[in-house]
């Protein structure tokens, strides 16, 4: 999809899907999708519900912004993210009830379940608080994605990437769900930990995860 008002529809439709799934509530959040030379932004302190095509923001990668209203404060790890990851198209951060819970305690998610690979590797890193908005946060938030397609943010929320809207919106909901069921097991006892070499094997079944088979 490479219509920008196309984009800017979808975008809207995507932040709003991330209120149905539970990701955020009220102006919370935020989302971004590659566009042209630069990337489309959802405004700052509206609701999704509320959002119209011109109220998406355009930014180039300076940090130049160009619409009616002004960008999310957290446009820098959007700005930096798709600046580093060329292979990703679209950003969603979310301040969702369980990731944001772990967040709040400083705590990386280790492979207590194997689908902890549908972020991209053996675990789901969180990185270190930094007021929110800032370029120190985004720094912090780059270091906890390499190699990852999502992180936390410490005494924040969660941060997603991904190749598409459609993709990005999915891989948060399954971030949520094993935040949801990391923090059951907790209460628990202590959840058993899946093995490295298990971890290898997932995340090479991973790299065609979801696939088509082919035709031929």
């Amino acid at each position: 999809m490479s219509n920008e008002a196309e984009l800017r529809r979808a975008l809207i439709e995507t932040a709003i899907a991330a209120q149905r799934e539970g990701l955020n509530r009220g102006t919370s959040g935020n989302l971004s999708v590659r566009c042209g030379a630069g990337f489309l932004i959802t405004p700052s302190g509206m609701p999704a519900s509320e959002q119209t095509p011109e109220d998406i923001v355009f930014m180039d990668m300076d940090g130049n912004a160009s619409g009616r209203c002004k960008p999310s404060s957290e446009w820098r790890f959007h700005r930096d993210l798709l600046l580093a990851r060329p292979e990703l198209n679209a950003v969603l951060h979310a301040h969702s009830t369980f990731a944001t819970t772990l967040a709040c305690l400083g705590r990386d998610i280790p492979p207590f379940h194997y689908m902890i690979a549908a972020a991209g590797g053996k675990s789901i890193r969180c990185a270190p608080y930094a007021t929110f908005g800032s370029q120190e946060l985004s720094h912090h938030a780059l270091q906890a994605m390499t190699q990852r397609k999502a992180c936390l943010l410490a005494n924040h929320g969660m941060l997603a990437a991904e190749t598409s809207l459609k993709r990005v919106l999915a891989l948060a909901v399954e971030v949520e769900t094993l935040c949801e069921q990391y923090c059951r097991a907790l209460q628990i006892g202590d959840p058993v930990i899946l093995p490295d070499a298990e971890m290898e094997r997932v995340l090479e079944k991973f790299k065609h995860y979801g696939q088509h088979a082919s035709n031929t």
